[in-house]
């Protein structure tokens, strides 16, 4: 809930740099509990790893060029102690700093759930093996650290709410099942749920249908039989049998038909299947509102900016960068939604143009108060002078 103080800055239009680093800075240490033995305190490893992020540098490039920051080996050895259990109960915590200002419990929101992949150049070891996924080679790599991450995707509440790591032999329904419980908990509601085609099977669908959970997904078009399903001049509704292991599956499209009018040096028209539960919109609304899952990809690039870099096989460090990098942007969309909203009737409309990321990552720097220093190494003095 927004405190008064919120509201009369609001009312000023002040956002302050500490303000911007605190709330980071607060929603992780709050959560998360690292054993310190001396003087140092979390909060300051906290600070430095969301330094990082907003600077895309590592353990080593901050603590080169920061001189009230412990050293490297310090801080590795007590983040070294980060439990990655105790990190999966409570990033949708860290990660819900901005429903009290945004979110509604008891309304209904769209919602997608994605995959995204970060580049891991070393090798796989026991520590690290059942994190490190195979997959098409990408920047120079085929081994990933793959994330997936629940995300609202409604015009003015782009909130990623959850990001779980994955594990290799994880099926794609225990994920699933986990978000759910998060909305459940946030006390919201699914008006729709949108997957990509990487979870088009039959124990994704089954299990939707079980849980009664409203969803679109694109169809793989594979086979003779759903091949002539998406053939056709008009948007239309049809059935489709799946065939499972156990049992087959009742499926309804929703296919929608584009005219490509020569795009691309194409003619003729291209049917969109979607399989859909628990709406009953015209195949157009299926389309369009599909197509606003694109937006976590938007997400996805914003997060790429405050990412800090490690080349560390510490899964729980790589972990907690990626929950922090998440928490920024969400801060930002916060932010602009309470400071830089237009006063007006009807919706609410942010200005993002007033209150830039980049703006607010040099904010979150400034707030931070680091001190920097240069350090400069002088050459030997030549020998013959």
């Amino acid at each position: 809930m927004v405190n008064r103080r919120q509201i009369a800055r609001r009312e000023e239009n002040v956002l302050r740099a500490e303000e911007c680093s605190e709330i980071a800075v607060n929603a992780v240490t709050r959560h998360i509990t690292i054993p310190i033995n001396g003087t140092l305190q979390q909060t300051t490893i906290i600070r430095s790893l969301v330094g990082m992020s907003v600077n895309n540098l590592s353990l080593h490039s901050i603590t080169s060029i920061v001189g009230k920051l412990p050293c490297e080996t310090s801080l590795r050895h007590h983040l070294s102690k980060l439990d990655l259990d105790s990190l999966r109960e409570v990033q949708s915590k860290i990660l819900a700093y901005s429903q009290n200002t945004i979110l509604k419990p008891g309304k209904s929101y769209d919602f997608a759930v994605d995959f995204t992949n970060d580049p891991y150049y070393g090798t796989a070891v026991e520590t690290n093996s059942d994190y490190v996924i195979k997959s098409r080679q990408k920047d120079s790599t085929t081994s990933f650290y793959s994330y997936i991450s629940l995300y609202i995707i409604t015009t003015g509440h782009r909130l990623t709410l959850a990001v779980l790591l994955v594990k290799r032999g994880i099926p794609k329904t225990e994920y699933l099942k986990t978000f759910l419980a998060i909305i459940r908990d946030l006390k919201l509601h699914i008006r729709v749920l949108c997957l990509d085609r990487g979870f088009y099977s039959h124990h994704v669908f089954a299990f939707l249908q079980s849980e009664n959970v409203p969803h679109i997904v694109p169809v793989r078009n594979y086979g003779k039989v759903l091949g002539s399903v998406l053939s056709g001049n008009r948007a239309r509704y049809a059935s489709y049998t799946m065939p499972g292991p156990d049992f087959p599956l009742d499926l309804t499209l929703a296919i929608d038909v584009h005219y490509q009018k020569g795009k691309n040096g194409r003619s003729g028209n291209v049917n969109l299947g979607y399989v859909v539960y628990g709406i009953s919109w015209n195949p157009r609304r299926v389309y369009h509102v599909y197509k606003k899952r694109f937006a976590i990809e938007s997400s996805y690039r914003m997060r790429n900016i405050v990412k800090a870099k490690t080349s560390s096989r510490n899964v729980s460090l790589r972990y907690l960068l990626t929950i922090i990098s998440f928490l920024l942007k969400n801060i930002w969309v916060a932010l602009n939604r309470l400071y830089f909203s237009l006063h007006q009737r009807g919706p609410i409309t942010v200005n993002e143009n007033l209150f830039r990321f980049d703006l607010f990552k040099s904010l979150v720097w400034e707030g931070l108060n680091f001190q920097l220093v240069v350090i400069v190494r002088r050459p030997l003095r030549d020998r013959h002078t």
